[in-house]
């Protein structure tokens, strides 16, 4: 294996193993996110730790980890993209790797954010649906009279509410829509994770240079943590309106009264009309709360280099 290939191979698997960590530690704030974000005012949840512990006490601990499973199969090559995305542009479009470039720097992000949205988009269309199931199930408990205005993945009545699958829910995507079905929300999905990495990748490279030792020519962890979870967190919560969005349109099941919408801006004019303009903003603190953690893992991780000791091992 030549030292580019290797290179590759263990920033894929960094990218991977920071990717398990991350989503594993912060996965229950994910959801209280995804269902602050599709309720309707707030009549179900006041805040995130009033819809985790609504949550732990109606589906138990395991039901604040619902949609991990695909969020843990897909985010090895989410992450393993992203990262690994970000650094080959930085390498094609930066003369010096180490020199600093802002311009150059948030192209790169930018083209990290493109690359990334073909694992991104149908892994969080999926996640989202199992993610709501629960204060969906509630919603039609409490109007069993009402069937639900839009196309329904499960199978019975409200009465009846089966929790579904991701393995259903793709399914019936594929069947009734075709690939086009996974990719629902691919525009929202650009429109927030571009910005993302343009705010990201440029303001970690600044704040992790700052804590490059001379010898080593690398930050210590500590400091790669801190400086991912601090860009981490401002970039998702500049994006958050645009979050708030691609949510809003990727889940396929609505509750009683709940709109329907037809794309980003008749999504955001409904949003505006009918809720305000702090409904842009819902879920921001949760947003904060699982970016900053999971990029600080991440590059973490990539910067003590797990991929390059573990390829070691097998030479």
């Amino acid at each position: 294996m030549s030292n580019q290939d290797l290179s590759i191979a263990a920033k894929l698997i960094n990218g991977g193993v920071a990717g398990l960590v991350g989503v594993t530690c912060v996965f229950p704030i994910d959801l209280a996110k995804t269902r602050l974000q599709n309720q309707h005012g707030k009549d179900m949840y006041k805040g995130m730790i009033d819809c985790l512990m609504k949550t732990a006490r109606a589906e138990g601990f395991l039901g604040m980890y619902r949609g991990a499973a695909v969020n843990l199969t897909l985010v090895t090559p989410e992450k393993a993209i992203k990262l690994a995305a970000n650094d080959f542009f930085r390498q094609l479009l930066m003369e010096d790797g180490m020199q600093r470039n802002l311009k150059m720097e948030m192209l790169a992000g930018c083209g990290a954010g493109m690359c990334q949205v073909v694992v991104t988009c149908p892994m969080e269309m999926l996640k989202i649906q199992l993610q709501d199931a629960g204060r969906l199930a509630v919603s039609h408990q409490g109007s069993t009279s009402s069937p639900s205005s839009s196309r329904s993945y499960t199978t019975g009545s409200a009465s009846t509410y089966k929790r579904p699958s991701a393995t259903l829910i793709a399914w019936e995507l594929l069947r009734t829509k075709g690939l086009a079905g996974l990719y629902k929300g691919l525009g929202a999905t650009l429109l927030r994770d571009i910005p993302f990495s343009i705010i990201y990748f440029p303001m970690f490279a600044n704040l992790n240079n700052l804590g490059v030792h001379e010898l080593t020519g690398k930050a210590s962890f500590v400091h790669s943590f801190m400086s991912g979870c601090v860009a981490g967190s401002m970039a998702a919560v500049a994006v958050t309106p645009l979050d708030v969005l691609k949510t809003r349109i990727q889940t396929l099941k609505k509750g009683q009264g709940e709109d329907i919408y037809s794309g980003i801006m008749d999504c955001a004019r409904k949003l505006w009309i009918q809720e305000g303009p702090s409904a842009f903003m819902k879920g921001a603190g949760c947003r904060a709360l699982v970016i900053a953690p999971l990029f600080g893992i991440a590059q973490g991780v990539y910067f003590i280099g797990i991929g390059e000791h573990i390829l070691k091992c097998f030479e």
